[in-house]
């Protein structure tokens, strides 16, 4: 279960992140600490495997880098610095184009496209906490994974800076050739049957 502590050190920052144990995983959203608690399922897993294949070999050989969790994405607000930072996530899987924002503590800065796989432990926090961080931070395109519905939402920025409505792409196990596609990478597209058959 992912759990808020709120404690009356708040907000947290990126300086207080990199010092909490190694074997413990937080993140941290506008400046408070969230626990990831217990390992993903097995489905959530097999999924990420999928995607991290898929979009590792797509962008194989291209300017554009993948990392997949546990991989550091620090979103600084524009007056705070990377140790001031308030906001560092792990996503599922990130790409990033802009290799300036590639630094030895992960990524700074906005990636171009992040991915999240919910659980029911997480499914607020992705829709709406990291929703609305990543809208906010300039992320360009953000997908989120819902196993249980064999489904992806996918949400592109637009010329306001706001994610438009979500495009959804389901999968029915009775048809083939259903793909989930990116906006921004337009080559870029995935078989759902290939996410969520097991």
């Amino acid at each position: 279960m992912t759990i808020a502590i709120k404690r009356s050190e708040l907000p947290f920052t990126y300086r207080d992140y990199v010092s909490w144990p190694d074997d413990e995983r937080w993140e941290l959203i506008d400046g408070v600490a969230y626990d990831m608690c217990a390992a993903p399922s097995r489905y959530h897993q097999d999924i990420s495997m999928v995607l991290s294949r898929r979009i590792g070999d797509f962008f194989f050989g291209k300017p554009c880098r993948a990392y997949h969790a546990p991989f550091d994405v620090i979103l600084p607000d524009e007056d705070e610095g990377l140790e001031d930072s308030v906001n560092v996530v792990q996503p599922d899987l990130v790409v990033i184009c802009d290799e300036r924002k590639l630094v030895r503590q992960g990524c700074l800065g906005p990636p171009d496209l992040v991915v999240e796989i919910i659980s029911p432990y997480t499914s607020q926090k992705d829709q709406k906490e990291k929703f609305e961080l990543y809208e906010r931070a300039g992320v360009r395109e953000y997908w989120i994974v819902h196993p249980g519905d064999r489904a992806v939402a996918a949400y592109v920025r637009g010329a306001d800076g706001k994610f438009g409505i979500g495009k959804i792409f389901e999968w029915d196990d009775r048809k083939e050739g259903q793909t989930v596609d990116s906006s921004i990478f337009p080559e870029l597209s995935i078989e759902l049957r290939e996410l969520f058959e097991r």
